[in-house]
């Protein structure tokens, strides 16, 4: 008989398999997150820059939620994190790659420095993460990745040209990344919610139409990851209207989105 078959695409991986590790995990949607994994079950690895607030984190979990301080734009610190977290913990089954920054930019305030530093955060730390991640869960040929993005990555938006820029970067790479994993035994996804009352979200000063809880957030994105879907989007109506603007030609989706923003 020859070698089994491997499940395409590959199949959701669970905690019999190994831990979690949740980047951004000291508040909002990454901090609900790793808090909803331990109720399914997994001892999750939670990092952040900040040593004190993922103690925070922890507290009360009964050691289910491990801090893993780390600067995700340090490549060799994200190695160190990973290659520790493997030896103490075993291996990363499950990472949700998280970790990110949000600033309001204008033309009037336009700089690259605040572009730059989009890049570092949102796109450069997740391209850290996935590199150290990705030579352990090839050579066991399972392994599961969700990197949160964001529908400001479907089309340029008000106020967010960098922000902006940077999820749609993670989008592509994660949809370039999904033909190899596939055939590797990695599953891959991309998670783009709507809005998410979060420490950046509290920076909008404009209506948010549909906004949900950090923990509801955290609910339909674990969620998600049991399904076959690569995107996982939430909440439904508001991404819905989303993706069907994405497809308008530029001239109406300039006017539906001035219309829907006052811009």
């Amino acid at each position: 008989m020859g070698p089994a078959m491997k499940q395409f695409p590959p199949s959701s991986v669970t905690p019999a398999q190994g831990c979690a590790w949740v980047t951004g995990a000291s508040s909002g949607i990454g901090e609900a997150v790793a808090i909803r994994l331990v109720q399914d079950g997994w001892t999750v690895m939670a990092s952040a820059r900040s040593a004190d607030k993922l103690a925070q984190v922890a507290a009360g979990q009964d050691g289910r939620i491990v801090p893993v301080p780390v600067d995700v734009t340090d490549l060799e610190a994200v190695k160190a994190a990973v290659a520790s977290i493997e030896t103490m913990h075993g291996p990363i089954a499950l990472a949700i790659l998280n970790a990110g920054t949000y600033t309001p930019d204008s033309a009037k305030t336009f700089q690259s420095a605040d572009v730059r530093m989009h890049m570092e955060i949102n796109v450069m730390g997740t391209v850290h993460c996935i590199e150290a991640l990705l030579p352990g869960m090839i050579a066991r040929e399972s392994g599961q990745i969700a990197v949160v993005s964001s529908v400001a990555g479907y089309r340029g938006l008000p106020r967010a040209s960098a922000y902006g820029a940077s999820k749609a970067a993670l989008i592509r790479m994660s949809e370039s990344l999904k033909f190899d994993l596939d055939r590797l035994g990695i599953k891959m996804q991309v998670v783009n919610p709507g809005f998410v009352r979060t420490p950046l979200t509290d920076k909008n000063d404009f209506p948010m139409p549909m906004i949900i809880e950090a923990e509801e957030a955290a609910d339909k994105l674990v969620r998600g990851l049991a399904d076959n879907a690569f995107e996982i989007t939430f909440p439904r109506r508001f991404t819905f209207l989303m993706q069907r603007l994405r497809g308008l030609p530029y001239g109406l989706y300039f006017a539906c989105v001035r219309k829907m923003t006052g811009s």
